[in-house]
C-alpha cells in the first residue's frame, strides 16, 4: 500500500529556513546549519556542496530513498532550489504545487500541478507500490496535513536556534494526534518519526 510521508527539517524553535531565503540562499540567512546532516558537516552557500551525509545521517536517508515512488513539493522550494538546474534530483515523477500550472518546464523532468490534494492524487498513482514523499517548503506540508493526506511525518531537528525565519506551523490550523514511530540521532540532526493519526 502507498503511504504518503511528509519530511522536513527544522530548527529547535520550527524554523525551516532563515530569513531572506529565495534563489541561491534556499535555506535564507544561517539556514545552511539546517541541512549539515544533508552534507556531512558545515558548508555555506559561497562555497560548493560537496560532502555527502555518514552514519545515522546516511541511513536515515538511504531508508527513505529506498522507499519513494514519486515527491511533491512546493513551487517556492523549487525556485529557491534554482529548478535542481532543470534535473530531478530524485530521479521518480515529481510534481510541483503552484499557482501557475501552466508555466509547466519542458522536458518533462517535472509535472506542475494546481493543488497539494492534485499533486498527492498523481503522485500516489505514480509511484506504484511505493511511497510518496512531501518534501516541503513548509506551506505544502501543512497543507497536505491539513488536508488529512499525510500517513507519516518526519521532523529532521537541527542542533540549531534561528530566531527568525519561516516557521514549519505558522498558521497551522488544527490539532493533530501523532504515533511516535522512532528517533535517531546524529551529531548533526535528530530524526523523530510520527504516524499522523486520522
Amino acid at each position: 500500500m502507498t503511504n504518503v510521508l511528509a519530511a522536513i527539517t527544522t530548527s529547535v524553535d520550527g524554523y525551516i529556513a532563515g530569513p531572506d531565503d529565495g534563489p541561491g540562499k534556499g535555506l535564507g540567512e544561517g539556514g545552511e546549519r539546517l541541512h549539515y546532516w544533508v552534507f556531512g558537516g558545515p558548508w555555506s552557500y559561497d562555497n560548493e556542496r560537496k560532502g555527502e551525509p555518514t552514519g545515522d545521517d546516511a541511513a536515515w536517508l538511504e531508508e527513505a530513498i529506498a522507499r519513494i515512488g514519486a515527491v511533491v513539493g512546493g513551487r517556492w522550494t523549487y525556485e529557491a532550489a534554482r529548478h535542481w538546474g532543470d534535473k530531478n534530483p530524485w530521479g521518480v515523477p515529481f510534481f510541483i504545487v503552484t499557482h501557475r500550472p501552466e508555466e509547466e518546464p519542458e522536458g518533462g523532468a517535472f509535472t506542475f500541478v494546481s493543488g497539494v490534494e492534485e499533486a498527492v492524487a498523481r503522485a500516489r498513482e505514480a509511484a506504484g507500490d511505493k511511497d510518496v514523499h512531501i518534501m516541503g517548503g513548509a506551506d505544502v506540508i501543512r497543507q497536505a496535513l491539513e488536508g488529512g493526506l499525510v500517513d507519516e511525518l518526519t521532523i529532521v531537528v537541527a542542533p540549531v536556534i534561528l530566531g527568525a525565519g519561516k516557521r514549519l506551523f505558522e498558521g497551522f490550523s488544527q490539532s493533530l494526534d501523532l504515533e511516535h514511530l522512532g528517533v535517531r540521532q546524529s551529531p548533526y540532526a535528530t530524526f523523530i518519526d510520527y504516524r499522523v493519526m486520522s
